[in-house]
């Protein structure tokens, strides 16, 4: 019955991507970010849907009346360079079959979430495409949630296999991610019962993050909340919940939960933070060693005998920061930050727009809000190998987007739909 589901919603959907490229946008959104088709157990599993929609949304676009143009920001020329100087270091990569499995991957990524920013102009698109991300990993956190209650804690929460959230950990920063543009969403609703279900949606998330058993979740949550907590107009209130709420999340844990989250403090004795710190010296060595990095996917026992100080400890980068800076060196590093920070700029350009604008509110506190995410995938991603993970890409296509609108608005003087 779920095959049958999703495969119906998904090719009835290809009539309105014809019709309108941003229903493309946003249905490869979906489709990229939650993998509905993983909830699947028999055929839908392996039909190629993101690739027909795909094919669908670029059609769409050619034959549009509408803007076929990427819009020129510091944050899409940025995100340019970075894909350009990731095709120059592929062919120089030290593991050149797995580099290109992985390029064609990352390449796919990169060219629709230029696609999705290109097709999202519109106040009413921009909406859509956070309902779609909150409702992608909203699903997960919902679910995880009801499990860490049903299961007390006691067993570790996992997103769907063979993507990017299905480790526990990965799965644990999206939900953080996502908690702010659940807020986001219940403070501009004006019905009771949907600010209600994204209240409870907010703290199923919250506990299903904790329930992964995440160490870098627990500490990017508690990054996200404090800049959350600045940034709110109503710091007493919203201290008042979070004092509340926060011990009765974590006395809900059981007791070795804790013992986990305590070897932060001890990580010199836990194997797996020694098994990071050699992953990353090991991508500074190679860094050094080679100006062009070593290309995608360096996690190989070759490449850790040659510049990890325990050969033998072969691990993922778990860093966002050092899996550029392995894979694609010190240039690629330098263009990634310049990313990020262009992406911070581009959401304090909107907010100091917005900040006298009541018609605006919208717009300052959606760029906000996706502050409080990347504060949140900032300090997660120092510990998880996510460079690749689109959600960030798509954020960066809602403050162009916003930009836009908030711009034109300011212009003429007129509500955008």
């Amino acid at each position: 019955m779920r095959d049958i589901l999703v495969t119906l919603v998904i090719l009835g959907s290809l009539p309105f991507i014809l019709k309108s490229p941003a229903v493309g946008g946003l249905m490869w959104v979906w489709v990229s970010v939650m993998n509905p088709h993983t909830q699947a157990w028999g055929f839908a599993t392996h039909l190629p849907f993101a690739f027909i929609i795909a094919i669908a949304t670029m059609f769409s676009l050619l034959i549009s009346h509408g803007p076929k143009s990427l819009p020129l920001t510091s944050v899409s020329v940025l995100l340019l360079m970075f894909v350009a100087w990731m095709n120059i270091t592929a062919p120089f990569a030290l593991l050149p079959e797995s580099s290109w499995v992985q390029w064609n991957k990352v390449m796919k990524i990169m060219l629709m979430s230029f696609v999705v920013m290109m097709v999202i102009r519109k106040r009413q698109d921009i909406v859509r495409l956070v309902w779609v991300l909150v409702g992608s990993i909203g699903y997960y956190g919902v679910k995880g949630g009801i499990f860490t209650i049903r299961s007390g804690g006691t067993e570790r929460v996992w997103g769907p296999e063979e993507t990017f959230i299905g480790d526990n950990n990965s799965l644990a920063l999206a939900l953080i991610i996502t908690i702010p543009l659940m807020f986001y969403l219940q403070q501009n609703s004006d019905k009771r019962w949907l600010r209600h279900g994204l209240s409870a949606a907010m703290l199923l998330s919250a506990l299903a993050a904790l329930g992964s058993y995440s160490r870098g979740a627990l500490l990017a949550i508690a990054a996200m909340c404090l800049f959350m907590w600045i940034k709110s107009g109503r710091k007493v209130a919203l201290g008042a919940v979070l004092c509340l709420l926060t011990p009765l999340l974590l006395a809900f844990m059981p007791e070795r939960w804790s013992e986990r989250m305590e070897s932060i403090n001890t990580y010199q004795e836990d194997s797996s933070a020694q098994g990071r710190l050699n992953a990353w010296e090991m991508a500074w060595n190679l860094a050094r060693d080679r100006f062009l990095g070593g290309g995608f996917d360096v996690s190989d026992p070759g490449i850790f005998a040659r510049y990890a100080p325990n050969p033998m400890d072969v691990h993922a980068a778990h860093s966002i920061y050092f899996q550029v800076l392995g894979e694609h060196g010190f240039v690629g590093l330098a263009i990634y930050l310049a990313l990020g920070i262009a992406t911070w700029r581009a959401a304090s350009g909107i907010i100091k727009l917005t900040r006298n604008a009541a018609e605006l509110r919208w717009a300052l506190g959606l760029a906000t809000m996706i502050q409080a995410s990347m504060i949140g995938f900032a300090v997660g991603g120092a510990f998880l190998s996510l460079l690749y993970f689109d959600m960030p890409y798509y954020l960066m296509a809602v403050l162009i987007a916003t930009r836009i609108v908030v711009e034109r608005q300011l212009l003429t003087g007129k509500v955008q739909p």
